[in-house]
C-alpha cells in the first residue's frame, strides 16, 4: 500500500511541516486543486515530482470565487479517494485547510486583478471570479512559499492572472502551466466533466474539434474574423449556448485582428444542459 501522504489543515502544522524541508534546500512544488482530482491533476503532479523534493498538493474547494448561482454547494467533493490517488501519485504534503481557516472572520484584505483579469472572457461572466482566485492563489503562495507552482492550460485566463499576480507582486514563486489533458475524443478533463448526461458528454467534444479546426484556418491564412464566426454558428447548431469563442493575443488576452498581432490563443465557453465547459488552444 502506498504512504499516505501527510495532511496539514492549519497554517501552524503546514509551516511546521515545511521547516525541515527549507532547512536542507530542497525545492517544494505545489499543485493548487479543489479535489474531484483526475488525470489532469496527476500530471500535474508528476511533473511537480520531477522538478521537486517536496510535493504539496492543496485541496480547498474555494467559496469565494463562486457565485450565489454557482455550484459551490454541490461541487463534487472526493477527499478519501483524493487521498488515495495522491498516496499512489507519492505526495508529501496535502494542504487541506477549511473556510474558516482560510478565511477567519477577521479576514479583510482581497486582491482585486486587473490586465488579463478584465479581458471580457471568463470575467464577462463571473466577474466575481478572478478576485476570488487572485486572493486564494496568493494566500496559497505565502502559506506553502513554493519553488513552483504548476496549473493545468485549461484554466487558460486564470493562468494569465496567476502568472501576473505573482509577478506584480514579487512572489518567488515560479508560474508553470501545462498542456491541457484530454480525454481521447479531445475533451478537456474537468471535475465538472461528471455533470454531464450520456447524450451531452457525445456532444462536449465539439468545443475541441472547433478550436482545432479554427487553429488550422487561421494558421493557413483565413481572415480570423471569418473563422470565428462561423465556429461561434457551428457550436449553437449543434446545441451549445455559447459564451463566448473569441481569438485573443495569448500573453495579455487583448483581442487580435490578424496573426501579425502576435502569438494568437483561441478560447471558447460554452453551457450544454446545466454543464459550463471552458477550452482553449494555441493557435
Amino acid at each position: 500500500m502506498a504512504k499516505r501522504p501527510l495532511i496539514a489543515r492549519t497554517v501552524s502544522s503546514l509551516r511546521n511541516a515545511l521547516e525541515p524541508r527549507r532547512n536542507t534546500g530542497g525545492r517544494i512544488a505545489l499543485v493548487p486543486t479543489m479535489g474531484a482530482l483526475h488525470r489532469g491533476h496527476l500530471a500535474l503532479v508528476a511533473e511537480a515530482r520531477r522538478r521537486a523534493k517536496f510535493v504539496v498538493v492543496s485541496i480547498f474547494v474555494n467559496p469565494t470565487q463562486f457565485a450565489p448561482n454557482e455550484d459551490y454547494g454541490s461541487y463534487p467533493r472526493r477527499f478519501s479517494t483524493d487521498i488515495a490517488e495522491l498516496a499512489k501519485a507519492k505526495v508529501d504534503l496535502v494542504w487541506a485547510p477549511s473556510p474558516a481557516v482560510m478565511y477567519p472572520q477577521s479576514f479583510a484584505t482581497r486582491i482585486a486583478p486587473q490586465g488579463a483579469a478584465l479581458a471580457g472572457l471568463e470575467d464577462k461572466f463571473r466577474p466575481h471570479f478572478f478576485g476570488g482566485v487572485a486572493t486564494v492563489v496568493a494566500k496559497l503562495f505565502t502559506q506553502v512559499s513554493p519553488d513552483f507552482a504548476l496549473f493545468g492550460q485549461k484554466d487558460y485566463q486564470q493562468l494569465r492572472v496567476v502568472t501576473q499576480m505573482a509577478k506584480d507582486l514579487d512572489l518567488a514563486v515560479k508560474v508553470l502551466g501545462l498542456a491541457t489533458v484530454r480525454e481521447k475524443d479531445g475533451l478537456a478533463l474537468s471535475s465538472r466533466n461528471v455533470y454531464l448526461s450520456e447524450s451531452e458528454r457525445r456532444a462536449a467534444p465539439l468545443l475541441y474539434r472547433v478550436l482545432k479546426a479554427g487553429a488550422a484556418r487561421i494558421k493557413s491564412g483565413e481572415p480570423i474574423e471569418m473563422v470565428i464566426e462561423e465556429g461561434r454558428a457551428e457550436i449553437t447548431r449543434a446545441g451549445f449556448a455559447l459564451d463566448y469563442l473569441e481569438a485573443r493575443h495569448a500573453l495579455t488576452l487583448a483581442p487580435v485582428v490578424s496573426r501579425r498581432d502576435g502569438p494568437i490563443r483561441l478560447l471558447v465557453a460554452a453551457k450544454i444542459g446545466k454543464t459550463r465547459l471552458i477550452d482553449n488552444l494555441a493557435v
